[in-house]
């Protein structure tokens, strides 16, 4: 069967769901389609590590560092003591990428953001270590998509990246960062949002990019809370006379793009109206996050659950599975998701969400169907949508029900994976009638 490299950026314990996309598609696709798939990628494992050696990286010793879930994994330590200048000479000494006629501000603006993995260019120069049939590569806009970029040149095979494009944050509009997705065979986007926003900003044909959306393993949190297999989270974490008291979950990074900070800002105003709730937030934290939390720390009747990666034992951990199952409703105001796995992980366990209505999300969400928007950044709108599910309960249910309905017939990971295979064969044999 055919045999594909995968270019992410990061790889787990990186926690994010371009990495969790890879992950999944890589072990299903494996199993089931009997593909190949060699997985490269930096040792980084939060964002400040992709250009700053102060940064986290994954040791050598970890026992995730040359194998997650029995995939070998293959991690290159990122160079950080080269200047500018000299990653410049390096990369346009390369042929493939001279035929790129990729722009000098182009690869200055890639090599800032990271990670420059020049050993592993060096690697994939050498012809023995250059037979895939394919490369996919995510996430954008990280140096990594260069790399995929040159080993297509190199090999004469068709390159995919699924860029998770932000739209809605300014960062990611930088005419020099967007001229290179330009380069790829196919662009797979998440949502019609995305790909509509990608013709327009990339002025490319519409058969240049794929609609395949995000994915769920719905059995995981479809568990029955009366079973014994099951962590009870409230049991645990709640005080013995406070087990009926609400819950409100957030998860993912805890920063201002994901709407972490504007929860917090919200959590006064909801106390006020609805004082027998708990928040839990789970994700990596930032001194931003952690700031804001010591603003409210000393609220009566503020009641903070607050884990990190360090807290958990992987991207399902029970502690994380019963958070979703337990959760009265599941709060991620973010302008920074191409889609937001997170979102269809609550759905699967049953639980309306809250998102906010920018970027991709209003597609991903249906509002007053399966959950609510609100406007970014807006604690108060934010306060009161959270208040209002939890004294509507018959609502509240009747949202979740539709999530779980959606996820159920459309947005398993079999289901993803499916439409992947069709494209990766697709270009394959594209490729192999040239």
């Amino acid at each position: 069967m055919s045999k594909i490299l995968y270019l992410p950026t990061r790889y787990y314990p990186a926690i994010s769901g371009a990495e969790f996309y890879f992950q999944r598609m890589a072990e299903i696709l494996i199993s089931k389609y009997k593909y190949t798939i060699d997985i490269f990628t930096s040792d980084g494992i939060d964002f400040k590590s992709l250009r700053d050696s102060k940064g986290k990286v994954i040791k050598s010793n970890d026992k995730y560092f040359n194998n997650v879930n029995n995939l070998s994994i293959n991690r290159y330590s990122i160079n950080y003591n080269n200047s500018l200048n000299d990653k410049i000479k390096k990369i346009k000494k390369i042929p493939a990428y001279r035929i790129l006629d990729i722009s000098d501000d182009s690869l200055k603006a890639y090599l800032k953001n990271g990670p420059y993995l020049y050993d592993l260019i060096n690697f994939f120069l050498n012809s023995k270590n250059q037979n895939y049939d394919l490369i996919h590569t995510t996430f954008y806009p990280y140096f990594n998509l260069i790399i995929s970029l040159i080993l297509g040149k190199l090999t004469y095979k068709p390159t995919i990246c699924t860029p998770f494009f932000h739209f809605s944050n300014p960062r990611y509009l930088n005419s020099d960062l967007l001229s290179v997705l330009k380069k790829f065979d196919k662009l797979i986007a998440c949502t019609n949002l995305e790909k509509r926003k990608l013709i327009t900003l990339l002025e490319i044909p519409n058969s240049s990019i794929e609609v395949i959306p995000m994915g769920v393993d719905y059995e995981k949190f479809n568990i029955n809370p009366n079973s014994t297999e099951f962590y009870n989270f409230k049991q645990k974490f709640f005080k013995p006379n406070e087990k009926k008291f609400k819950m409100v979950l957030f998860c993912g990074y805890k920063n201002y793009e994901k709407g972490a900070i504007s929860i917090l800002k919200a959590i006064p105003f909801i106390i006020k109206k609805y004082s027998k709730i708990y928040f839990v937030f789970i994700g990596p934290s930032t001194t931003a996050f952690n700031m804001e939390l010591s603003k409210i720390q000393k609220m009566k009747n503020l009641r903070i659950i607050n884990f990190t990666p360090d807290n958990l034992t992987g991207y399902y951990d029970k502690k994380k599975i019963a958070a979703f199952i337990e959760t009265d409703l599941y709060v991620m105001p973010s302008r920074s998701d191409a889609f937001g796995i997170a979102f269809l992980e609550a759905w699967a366990s049953g639980k309306p969400v809250i998102g906010a209505n920018i970027g991709a999300t209003p597609e991903v969400i249906r509002n007053n169907i399966d959950g609510l928007l609100v406007e970014f950044d807006n604690h108060i709108d934010i306060a009161e949508k959270i208040i209002y599910l939890l004294k509507k309960k018959r609502i509240k249910n009747a949202l979740g029900s539709q999530g779980k309905k959606k996820v159920f017939e459309s947005h398993k990971w079999d289901a993803i994976a499916k439409k992947t295979n069709e494209l990766y064969q697709k270009l394959i044999i594209s490729n192999e009638l040239k």
